[in-house]
């Protein structure tokens, strides 16, 4: 009856026993190890062409070392203001790159809009010894707002970028649900649609703690290597990283887990909307439900022991409501029914 975050479910079995697999013998350290290569392969494969593939163990080193990478110290990053670079990150894109900043911009529903980011990018002052020099573009996919970004979308802001000197970042801590939600491939979601760098994630959907930096422009990928180490992100057992991706990845597990959470947040949406007095904040297109309830249903909610969010803060009638790859749809619900008989 946890639905305060998908960091709160457990491993899933497929991947720990990628991980006991892993631990049955000696094998070569940071990164030069057969598990390793397996992973490039797959992700490889996945997208549709080769990638450089770097492993860290949590998604603000992947966003902040990715940034890192395309962004000079005298750069700006753009990004959604509720973007979790710019909101729940504490500076590490700030530090990792140097003293680069970030420039958030409004966007309904937790997206931009390529008009917006092209007026912002005009009024920016490039070439200007003043002012800090556009140098990057971060979406993020799942939004924070839980809504997503289809491929011709994030083509129409990553046009808007290339026009201005800038490259994409693409925040995907939630990129097995964007996926599945679109209905399109890996390749059509990210390098297709011009993405450069992905931070692909695997902690919130079934892993222990492990996120893949998938770089497709070569000459970004340059530096990652020294910058991963300099970090303190280059494990010496970086098998027990691979391993986890490798399960992850085998036999489409990660999307089959994105499935599960995104139909248990649809069934929430579609029952909590239907009572009198609640409303959706956000389209529901991931596994992420934010809505507005009385108090009354929110209090009951709480006193039957399930896990959420008030949205922000106590006192507040918005919940946010995240389901994860082991959430039942039973206790959907059984969440549905406490707010109903309550109302």
């Amino acid at each position: 009856m946890n639905f305060a975050s998908d960091n709160t479910a457990p491993v899933h079995p497929q991947v720990m026993a990628a991980l006991e697999a892993a631990n049955a013998a000696p094998s070569m350290p940071y990164g030069n190890d057969a598990l390793s290569r397996d992973v490039e392969a797959k992700i490889a494969a996945i997208f549709e062409r080769p990638a450089k593939v770097f492993l860290v163990s949590t998604g603000t080193a992947a966003n902040a070392l990715s940034l890192a990478a395309m962004t000079p110290v005298w750069g700006s990053i753009y990004c959604h203001a509720a973007a979790h670079i710019e909101e729940d990150e504490c500076g590490a894109p700030e530090f990792y790159t140097g003293g680069a900043k970030l420039v958030g911009l409004d966007g309904e529903h937790g997206k931009l809009a390529p008009a917006d980011l092209d007026a912002a990018l005009n009024a920016a002052g490039a070439g200007g010894v003043h002012h800090v020099q556009p140098a990057a573009l971060s979406l993020t996919n799942a939004t924070e707002a839980g809504t997503i970004y289809s491929p011709a979308e994030i083509a129409a802001l990553s046009a808007i970028a290339r026009k201005h000197g800038l490259k994409v970042h693409l925040d995907g801590a939630r990129f097995a649900n964007a996926l599945v939600a679109s209905n399109c491939t890996p390749a059509e979601a990210t390098w297709k649609a011009g993405v450069d760098i992905l931070s692909f994630g695997g902690t919130k959907n079934g892993c222990l703690a492990v996120e893949a930096i998938v770089v497709f422009d070569d000459a970004l990928a340059a530096t990652l290597a020294f910058r991963r180490k300099r970090a303190g992100h280059l494990f010496s057992k970086h098998r027990y990283l691979a391993a986890q991706m490798a399960g992850y990845l085998d036999g489409g597990l990660w999307l089959d887990l994105a499935r599960q959470s995104n139909a248990v947040a649809a069934k929430l949406a579609s029952g909590l909307a239907a009572l009198p007095g609640a409303k959706l904040a956000h389209p529901v297109q991931a596994n992420e439900v934010f809505v507005d309830l009385p108090e009354a249903a929110i209090a009951a909610i709480e006193q039957a022991g399930f896990a959420v969010y008030r949205w922000f803060g106590p006192g507040t009638r918005r919940l946010r409501l995240v389901a994860s790859w082991n959430s039942r749809e039973a206790d959907a619900e059984r969440l549905i029914a406490t707010a109903k008989a309550a109302i």
